[in-house]
């Protein structure tokens, strides 16, 4: 067994290097054998690259915070030495009018130049009908009876599936195992429709938001992309408003939750006083593969149904009505590496028949997009005490490892994105994370399956429906898709969350 989860793990590749031009050995083939391991080791090195990129992000962001309230300390210990006299039109009235004048423009500069507070309001996640929900033996029945796959695929689903961590009520549209099934427009539109509408309905009920209140609108979905856009097909349904800023995300994956989230958190600060709405899924119809080849195969055993809707603002009233407050938001894209470039990506087998393909690099390269991705965001996050001791050694004791700061003293709460059981036990295990910040997306994984960039809001969700969010709670959302990309953000509870009315965990 053990040797077998270390075959699961390692894989060898040859690498041919072409014919010696020289020596004893000219005109023999030269190669070298190289042993790949599932996921890098992301607590045995850092990248001070990445740490110095962490550091000026806090600078940069931190500069008004530090520097007005200086000033304003320095002008109001100048008031402070003024008698009334000196404010008496007898004496020097120009004098006093003038520093007034200065203090309440510093005090404009540090309301308007530092970047606004961003404040989640609340958030939906849709649940499909029960009619939809099917077992992983249900699974394999349909599969084999569509007559879509050959005996070889239908094995190699049966093992995927029985150690994917996926349980038997996740969600799939059936229309996939129909016979000859070509993902079309069609499905791909309904199945869109059915997701948005009924997140954004539980959104707009819950937050009692008018849809022409809302003056951004992002959505993200990974490879169905129409005309027109899936944001059209919103703003049509719910009549938003003619000056609307719509933005239609695609082909980004799974982390284009986050992607969204940066967006939107911009143009509410171009925007200040104002609500985004951000919609995240990925339409399962349209990813479905109908052929043999393994690597394409893999989606269909993890990908299913599910949208998140969120509505973000960034009018200050908003924060004694909102559950979080968007604290950091770190993104870290891998692209100009070819391998990372091509660990997942959309194509065509020998046959025509297109999917998503997904090498098996996809977990060493994952590994290295996010241990970039933490060491950017470890100065931001992490307690004073942990980057003291991490500079410490890196500057007096340069000959051993580098102090590894612990993670989990920045957040009482981790939700990773749970594409596979695989996946999610590699990272519990590098960084060294307890079953209690597994939970999560564990459970979703197991109760939804992968609904890709909406995954990480069903697993706050149910840290909600468990009532574990506290008042300053911090918790931090972690997704990795192609690209290769991965992304963090950070959300600090505002309140206690109490148990939600509506939830997709609540029967």
């Amino acid at each position: 067994m053990e040797a077998a989860r270390e075959q699961e793990i390692i894989s060898a590749e040859i690498v041919n290097k072409g014919i010696e031009d020289s020596g004893p050995y000219a005109g023999s083939l030269n190669f070298s054998v190289r042993v790949r391991h599932g996921l890098p080791n992301l607590l045995s090195s850092v990248n001070l690259k990445y740490v110095k990129l962490g550091y000026g992000y806090l600078l940069s962001h931190g500069f008004y915070l530090l520097t007005a309230p200086l000033l304003i300390l320095i002008l109001s210990g100048g008031i402070a030495k003024l008698a009334w006299n000196d404010f008496c039109p007898k004496y020097d009235l120009t004098l006093a009018l003038f520093i007034i004048g200065l203090l309440s423009f510093v005090i404009y500069l540090y309301l308007h130049l530092i970047a606004r507070s961003i404040y989640l309001v609340d958030f939906a996640c849709y649940r499909p009908p029960n009619q939809l929900k099917i077992s992983k033996e249900e699974f394999m029945v349909l599969a084999r009876k569509s007559g879509n796959f050959n005996e070889a695929a239908l094995e190699f689903k049966q093992q995927v599936m029985k150690n994917s961590g996926i349980g038997d009520e996740t969600y799939l549209p059936r229309t996939v195992f129909r016979p000859g099934y070509k993902p079309n427009l069609k499905d791909g539109r309904e199945e869109a429709a059915m997701v948005f509408f009924g997140a954004i309905d539980d959104l707009l009920a819950a937050t009692k938001i008018r849809p022409k209140d809302i003056k951004i609108l992002v959505v993200n979905c990974g490879v169905l992309n129409t005309t027109p856009s899936l944001s059209s097909m919103i703003i049509n349904h719910y009549k938003l408003k003619h000056n609307i800023n719509n933005f239609n995300l695609g082909g980004m994956g799974c982390a284009a939750g986050i992607i969204a989230i940066d967006l939107a958190r911009d143009l509410l600060i171009a925007y200040p006083g104002s609500y985004a709405l951000v919609v995240s899924t990925e339409v399962v119809s349209h990813t479905w593969y109908n052929g043999n080849d393994p690597d394409m195969l893999l989606p269909n055993c993890f990908f299913r149904m599910g949208a998140a809707a969120l509505l973000l603002s960034s009018c200050r009233l908003d924060r004694w009505r909102s559950k979080y407050q968007l604290k950091q938001l770190v993104r870290t894209h891998k692209g100009m590496d070819n391998r990372s470039f091509k660990a997942i990506h959309l194509k065509e087998d020998a046959e025509g028949r297109q999917g998503l393909s997904v090498s098996k690099e996809v977990i060493e390269e994952g590994g290295h997009a996010l241990k970039a991705n933490i060491t950017t965001l470890g100065p931001l996050v992490l307690p004073f005490s942990e980057q003291f001791h991490f500079f410490k050694n890196l500057l007096f004791r340069k000959k051993t490892k580098p102090y590894i700061p612990d993670y989990k003293l920045a957040f009482e709460h981790i939700c990773i994105l749970g594409t596979s059981k695989k996946v999610l036990d590699e990272i519990q295990k590098n960084l060294e994370l307890t079953q209690e910040y597994m939970e999560a997306s564990r459970k979703t994984l197991e109760r939804f399956g992968n609904t890709s960039s909406s995954s990480v809001w069903y697993e706050l969700a149910y840290l909600e429906a468990n009532k574990r969010m506290k008042r300053g709670d911090r918790v931090w959302q972690i997704a990795y898709g192609s690209g290769f990309k991965c992304n963090s953000v950070v959300w600090k509870a505002l309140r206690n969350v109490g148990r939600p009315k509506q939830s997709p965990w609540f029967d």
